[in-house]
């Protein structure tokens, strides 16, 4: 095969690859309503269906089913804790609209085969170990690319939860101190912010409506969210009604160590910069200058010889 030849067929992998990964992660695409559900509330039922199947793109419905089919396949081959880590991960991340773990599997299937397939035709135009190699390094790094993607998402959304907090909690332990209870309090201040954590407080809320107890449905938000402010808060909160100590006490308390944390941090990525303004220095900026003051001065000498 010829160079012209591969690079044409690695584009076309890489062409294919590239919507398919956008179509299956991409958090605005709306997973389907369940079609028993979707008959239950409407009086119509078939028609209804009919129409909702008519109103899909055709990429929507011819690409779908292939995805719900490799996915299926994909999990049977998938060890029991690649899939719990990849769950733990999609809940860090907030369970985005459209990432399914279904969904994930088939993309990470798809890009990998498509990474692998483009270092393979680019292998056959110059065959030698350090190819192999490099073809080896090129699938495995597309099929980690939708684990990237995820991971880089709750990073994000650990980060927005953290920095929120603090004043989060500044706005429960005023409700507590003015005389509503804890309940309330967090029903008020998640109604009043925006953000993953008003979505996790409403989401506890709802749980604690449902049956569940404080303590219970607070400890599910630490598990989904995995950020050590917001678990050492709810530990706090934990004692303090366990042993009856007065909770806008803690909350304020809570609230104050949560921004020297806050403030700490930000001085700590402070100092870190002169660190990384380094590399950036040393290899772009530095051979620019030897090259504009010491350019000249070559020229001239090799004129001479």
């Amino acid at each position: 095969m010829d160079l012209p030849t591969s690079v044409i067929v690695g584009a076309a992998a890489v062409g294919i690859a590239l919507p398919l990964l956008i179509f299956g992660l991409s958090s605005q695409a709306e997973t389907p309503p369940d079609p028993v559900r979707l008959n239950l509330r409407s009086d119509r039922g078939i028609t209804d269906e009919r129409q909702r199947m008519l109103q899909e793109s055709a990429l929507d419905r011819a690409v779908r089913p292939a995805i719900k089919s490799l996915a299926a396949r994909a999990r049977r081959f998938t060890p029991a804790g690649v899939i719990e880590k990849l769950e733990q991960r999609l809940r860090f991340a907030g369970s985005p609209q459209g990432w399914t773990l279904e969904r994930l599997l088939a993309v990470k299937v798809i890009v990998g085969i498509a990474g692998l397939a483009t270092a393979i035709f680019y292998l056959t135009t110059a065959p030698s170990g350090l190819a192999m190699v490099v073809a080896a390094v090129a699938g495995l790094g597309a099929y980690v690319v939708p684990d990237l993607i995820l991971w880089g998402r709750a990073q994000e959304r650990q980060q927005i939860i953290a920095l929120a907090l603090p004043d989060t909690l500044d706005q429960m332990t005023i409700s507590v101190e003015a005389g509503l209870g804890f309940d309330a309090a967090m029903l008020r201040v998640a109604t009043n912010i925006h953000g993953p954590l008003a979505q996790e407080l409403g989401r506890t809320l709802n749980e604690v409506k449902l049956g569940a107890s404080r303590q219970q449905a607070l400890q599910n938000m630490a598990d989904r969210t995995d950020v050590p402010e917001l678990r050492h808060f709810i530990y706090a909160v934990r004692q303090a009604e366990e042993y009856g100590l007065p909770v806008a006490k803690v909350l304020r308390i809570q609230a104050a160590e949560l921004r020297v944390k806050r403030r700490q941090r930000a001085e700590e990525r402070a100092l870190k910069m002169p660190v990384k303004i380094v590399f950036p220095l040393v290899l772009c900026i530095f051979p620019t200058l030897f090259i504009i003051l010491l350019g000249p001065a070559v020229i001239r000498i090799g004129e001479l010889f």
